[in-house]
């Protein structure tokens, strides 16, 4: 009994280590509108986007993961390949400021006391609370209609590896489903501005950060028990 004892706590104290590793670091890279002004292209950075990452390794599998991500979203018709589009000739440019909370998935074992070099694709999904300014268009100009709040979906892919035995680098695409409709300024607030909706109102506007991040990992290295 007292073997089985022994075993049994020795495999929840490696559990509970191995729950203690932590990363934090940057992400840097670009962003691209997805709605009613601007190209259609779903992955087409071209405007910069920064932020701050930390994930706690629950597993060589999976991670809870935080970000602050700050993005410029800017979005030209006279760069869309749509003639109708291009004969418009709107353009917007916004602020998204995304806070995003949910789980990281590792294809592959991806176990961060391992020294060996170990690379994995994975996936990220959750919940994203972002800023932005609510826009309208009035004259052919865009025109700011004040800060709003929303939420989004996050839908992450990437790759990662460590590079050193502390650090990780990853490259990411991941796209956002937002509930809005007003960051291009295609569909403002019937009640403040009326008649000055366009484009396909039936569609949600889309943003996407792409880039790369850098994470320092930090936490107890796992024990091992002896017979």
């Amino acid at each position: 009994m007292n073997r089985i004892l022994s075993t049994f706590l020795c495999f929840f104290m490696v559990s509970l280590v191995h729950s203690q590793i932590h990363e934090v670091g940057l992400f840097a890279g670009g962003a691209n509108f997805i709605g009613d002004v601007g190209r259609t292209n779903y992955v087409y950075p071209n405007a910069p986007a920064i932020g701050i990452v930390y994930k706690w390794n629950r597993s060589p599998r999976h991670a809870w993961r935080a970000s602050f991500t700050v993005g410029e979203l800017i979005g030209k018709d006279t760069d869309s390949k749509s003639p109708g589009r291009e004969q418009r000739g709107y353009e917007f440019h916004n602020t998204v400021k995304e806070l995003s909370l949910g789980l990281e998935f590792n294809f592959f074992d991806f176990d961060l006391h391992q020294l060996d070099r170990q690379i994995t694709p994975y996936i990220y999904g959750g919940l994203s609370y972002f800023r932005y300014d609510s826009k309208y268009v009035r004259n052919s100009k865009t025109e700011d209609a004040g800060g709003n709040n929303s939420l989004a979906i996050p839908m992450v892919v990437g790759v990662k590896s460590n590079i050193t035995p502390h650090l990780v680098l990853g490259f990411e695409v991941g796209a956002r489903y937002t509930f809005e409709d007003d960051l291009d300024g295609s569909s403002p607030s019937q009640d403040k501005y009326p008649g000055l909706k366009f484009g396909n109102t039936t569609n949600k506007d889309w943003y996407v950060f792409s880039g790369f991040t850098l994470t320092y990992t930090f936490g107890n290295s796992p024990c091992y028990c002896q017979d």
